[in-house]
């Protein structure tokens, strides 16, 4: 019995040990084909999020973010193409927040334009604060504007932020979440915001929650900012090769001309002296011409790095001369979005429609977008004496020839409206 009873057990340890074997061979050949496999994770969708069915729910190809930089100068008509991104319902744009950046640090000497002064560390710190914060926002971490904005928002809530009414999804439903009942149905139309003055956006909707303003960030698949702070293409470079941004940038240029006639319209303390000439016909001893020579430098030396190609440009850099826009908004604007891999939307059709075809600006605000865009674009010939003109070719003959705007040689030909002193000239996106 006792020779049985070792036999049997003998056997069993012998069952047990094949099974183990057998257990460790079928888990290591189901790890290796796990590991095979490509593995693909689920991304939430950034509107709705995962339903009750994972499998429904799930995006395999997720369409991805896209952040999109307006570089321009003032009065170059970035207000104009930063409202045909705003419009888009998948849109979340920002007009100029680098204004905070530029009002809490810079000073006099930070204006420098020599790179041997004092003030040339001051100004790479500045450009350095800009990128940084760009970083965050086309990332809707949109707190870190909390350290520029003077007062300190309380509990993420702010009166401050610069032409926050300049914004569709900063006045709509949830950000602005203090509308009166009355309002609310009327801001959730479609295509009702746009409508609105910013200065009423801002009265009505009150406080702008920071929070509120980060989530409905995360919710849109494009964020697009404008700035006028950034000199040039080249001081973006860091941003452009950031493999965790999508980033396309958009440079937008204008005749120096017409950015001269435009800002002595718009800033008339800063431009006293050229209103006095403009208005009496006698040039004033003290006419500081510098910010209109900085202005030209920076086209050309941006501008010239944008069409010089480069392999980090590839694909991220984009042209365009708002002459062009004003002229031809349909065609130029499908051109952006184009560039931009962004189907164009009605809300944005129906803008054009409505604010390139007036009979002239909407109000007297300075930013105001409502007008006859084509006759905008070169209606400073009747408001810049010759004398006046013949000084601005002077210092820009370079940035004009770059971007092909024609020199006028007489008074007559400054008038002569028959012709047009955008050159037909065609900028292909860098692709």
């Amino acid at each position: 019995m006792t020779g049985h009873k070792s036999t049997a057990m003998e056997c069993s340890w012998k069952a047990v040990l094949l099974l183990v074997v057998a257990s460790l061979a079928i888990q290591y050949t189901a790890i290796r084909t796990f590991i095979a496999k490509p593995f693909t994770i689920c991304r939430v969708p950034k509107h709705t999020g995962c339903g009750p069915s994972l499998a429904a729910s799930c995006d395999p190809q997720p369409q991805p973010v896209t952040h999109i930089l307006i570089l321009a100068t003032t009065r170059s008509g970035s207000s104009f193409i930063g409202q045909l991104l705003n419009q888009h319902s998948d849109i979340f744009y920002l007009f100029e927040p680098l204004y905070h950046v530029q009002t809490t640090l810079i000073n006099t000497s930070l204006r420098s334009r020599h790179p041997s002064s004092p003030a040339a560390d001051g100004r790479r710190l500045l450009l350095g604060a800009y990128r940084d914060l760009l970083r965050s926002l086309f990332n809707c971490q949109l707190h870190d504007l909390e350290t520029y904005i003077k007062p300190a928002p309380d509990k993420h809530r702010t009166q401050r932020l610069f032409r926050r009414g300049a914004s569709k999804a900063l006045c709509s439903p949830p950000v602005c979440a203090t509308l009166p009942p009355a309002l609310g149905g009327e801001l959730e139309q479609e295509g009702a915001a746009e409508r609105w003055e910013e200065g009423e956006c801002v009265r009505r909707c009150g406080a702008l929650n920071l929070t509120l303003a980060t989530q409905a960030c995360s919710r849109r698949h494009h964020i697009a900012i404008k700035t006028v702070r950034i000199p040039e293409i080249g001081d973006l470079r860091t941003l452009v090769e950031d493999p965790r941004l999508n980033l396309k940038v958009i440079q937008l240029v204008r005749d120096p001309r017409g950015i001269l006639s435009s800002r002595i319209d718009t800033f008339p303390e800063s431009f006293r002296a050229w209103k006095i000439w403009r208005n009496s016909g006698r040039r004033p001893y003290n006419l500081d011409a510098s910010h209109l020579s900085a202005t030209c430098e920076d086209f050309v030396n941006s501008v010239g790095t944008g069409l010089g190609r480069p392999s980090w440009l590839k694909g991220r850099y984009m042209l365009v001369r708002y002459e062009d826009l004003a002229r031809e908004p349909e065609k130029k604007t499908e051109e952006i979005y184009r560039f931009l891999g962004v189907m164009m939307d009605s809300n944005v059709q129906r803008w054009i429609l409505n604010n390139t075809r007036g009979a002239g600006a909407s109000g007297n605000h300075k930013y105001a977008t409502v007008r006859d865009s084509a006759a905008t674009a070169e209606g400073w010939r009747f408001k810049l004496g010759y004398d006046m003109v013949e000084l601005v070719q002077n210092l820009c003959n370079l940035t004009l020839a770059q971007l092909g705007y024609r020199m006028v040689n007489s008074p007559e030909e400054l008038r002569n409206m028959s012709v047009s002193l955008a050159e037909d000239k065609t900028f292909l996106p860098f692709l």
